[in-house]
């Protein structure tokens, strides 16, 4: 064999190699570590930053055989370990990476920014609290890094400090102006009063934003701030630009959307006993549009000591999709769809489970409170005869502004609808009539619940949650207020409140800008005064 590195040792690639990670080249990076790699299979560092590179080109499969060779070569070495979790991340294997992710923590990494990403991928596994632990020691470590002062802020968020979250955030904001997303954070962390706002500041900088992304996040926290102050129309206003900010990005097409709840429909037109399911009683799936009451159910729910609330976990679609042979980047569409027609439901069952430990073994049932779980409710039927669903329902225009006003991440494949009103509206449309055909075919299986009932009579609406997922009474479910849980969603800040009525009609404030929603609305024969 021609020694591939003969003319550049293998220290000399490797440099190169990250050199080109650090400027954004994966391609030249991966293809300079596999040169070393064709002399070497076993060589650490090379294998490192192979994967990097796979990980940074959305190679998943290539990143994970090579990170894993890394850490296993080197078992000491923290950085491997920890990059290691984060693609195990990636690929939704959350299990596994916390696994990877204590080894990494057992070997007590010391850089700072190694212990800010440690805290991501705890983050993302529903670690919070470690998270948390880790966002703290980096932030101290490197209090002139921005990013280490967000990622403390946002954890301090999850757990409920707000007052020290809007310090960090501030802190943020000192170092690096720029740093567009914190405004947006920091705007939503408190009511805001004319004695104490940001109003000026934003409007100054949004005035002077060209950026999209700057433009989404300062508009759409004036909006809020707006709102805070009862001036709706200003707020609406910046709402709208905002959102049109990144919308252009989105390319967004309702077509999309609709051919899945079509195709949802056509694959199951009536109610289909299997032979053959996981039998776990362990899951109850809270969904329903976002924004609309889940993650108080979630709190509700998990205020309960038999009950552990594990996220907005993308774990079914992702194991639905694995069975499938799907390659679909948002995971569930109309190919994906057709592809589950000779699904194996007791395996798809056992494999959703089983993806959700450890975390989800510490108590007899749990909660996945990912919303977008009613586009996947007949193969959860299927595959978990035995799994609890929960619905949440709310007044229709509450339920699209209250979409509509959420900036969303903007990479979220599953929130593209929220950056146009009238787009939400139309996906408001879908979302009804597949719950209507749900409730066709699976009687019995979904509790839809109502967010206004819900807020106005807590006891009756809860002893019918727990009634539904068999559960005893318990009367800390009255105090959900009282859950130090982390919150985990858009909803972390209210949560920690008492049940309360303020956002019920909420739509009402916006009337003179919701005509063509309500129009439209109204032509699917959903009306708005339920």
């Amino acid at each position: 064999m021609t020694n591939a590195t003969s003319h550049h040792p293998p220290e000399e690639l490797l440099a190169q190699a990250g050199a080109a990670l650090n400027r954004g080249d994966s391609q030249q990076a991966g293809s300079l570590a596999m040169r070393v790699l064709q002399v070497d299979p076993r060589h650490p560092e090379a294998n490192y930053v192979a994967g990097l590179a796979a990980m940074a080109l959305r190679r998943l499969p290539q990143a994970l055989e090579h990170l894993h060779k890394a850490a296993s070569l080197q078992p000491r070495h923290a950085g491997y370990a920890v990059q290691f979790a984060r693609a195990l991340v990636r690929a939704h294997r959350t299990g596994e990476a916390l696994q990877v992710a204590n080894v990494a923590l057992s070997l007590d990494p010391a850089d700072p920014m190694l212990l800010d990403l440690l805290g991501t991928v705890y983050m993302q596994c529903h670690a919070h609290e470690r998270a948390g632990v880790l966002y703290r020691r980096a932030a101290g470590l490197l209090p002139d890094n921005p990013t280490c002062r967000f990622n403390y802020a946002t954890s301090l968020v999850l757990s409920g400090d707000v007052v020290l979250a809007e310090r960090e955030l501030d802190a943020c904001l000192a170092l690096a102006p720029d740093y567009w997303p914190a405004y947006n954070v920091r705007s939503r962390l408190r009511r805001q009063s004319p004695a104490r706002n940001h109003v000026e500041h934003l409007r100054a900088l949004a005035r002077q934003a060209d950026d999209p992304r700057a433009k989404f996040q300062l508009h759409t926290a004036l909006a809020k701030e707006y709102e805070d102050l009862g001036e709706y129309a200003k707020a609406f206003e910046h709402l709208v630009t905002g959102k049109a900010a990144n919308r252009g990005a989105r390319q967004y097409s309702i077509q999309r959307d609709e051919a899945v709840v079509e195709a949802l429909i056509h694959r199951f037109p009536e109610v289909q006993p299997q032979p053959s399911a996981c039998l776990s009683d362990e899951p109850i799936f809270v969904m329903g549009m976002p924004r609309t009451g889940t993650t108080l159910v979630e709190r509700i729910l998990s205020s309960h000591p038999e009950v552990y609330a594990a996220g907005e976990l993308q774990n079914f679609g992702v194991m639905l999709e694995r069975l499938s042979g799907g390659r679909s980047p948002v995971m569930l569409d109309a190919n994906v769809i057709d592809r589950t027609r000779h699904i194996h439901w007791q395996q798809l069952g056992d494999l959703y489970l089983s993806s959700t430990r450890p975390a989800t073994s510490l108590k007899p049932r749990f909660i996945d409170k990912l919303p977008h779980n009613f586009l996947y409710a007949g193969f959860i039927a299927n595959a978990l005869p035995n799994a609890k669903m929960i619905c949440l329902r709310r007044n229709p225009l509450d339920s699209c502004l209250s979409n509509f006003r959420e900036p969303f991440t903007e990479s979220s494949p599953l929130h593209g609808y929220s950056f146009d009103l009238l787009d939400t509206g139309r996906y408001y449309i879908l979302f009804d009539r597949l719950m209507a055909h749900w409730q066709r075919v699976l009687p019995g299986r979904i509790l839809e619940v109502d967010y206004e009932t819900l807020v106005t009579e807590p006891e009756t609406s809860t002893r019918q949650l727990l009634e539904h997922c068999r559960l005893p009474w318990n009367d800390a479910c009255l105090h959900s207020e009282h859950n130090r849980a982390p919150a985990t969603t858009a909803s972390a800040v209210q949560v920690r409140a008492p049940i309360h009525q303020a956002a019920v009609g909420r739509w009402k404030k916006y009337a003179a800008q919701l005509g063509e929603l309500q129009e439209l609305l109204g032509s699917a024969g959903i009306s708005s005064d339920r």
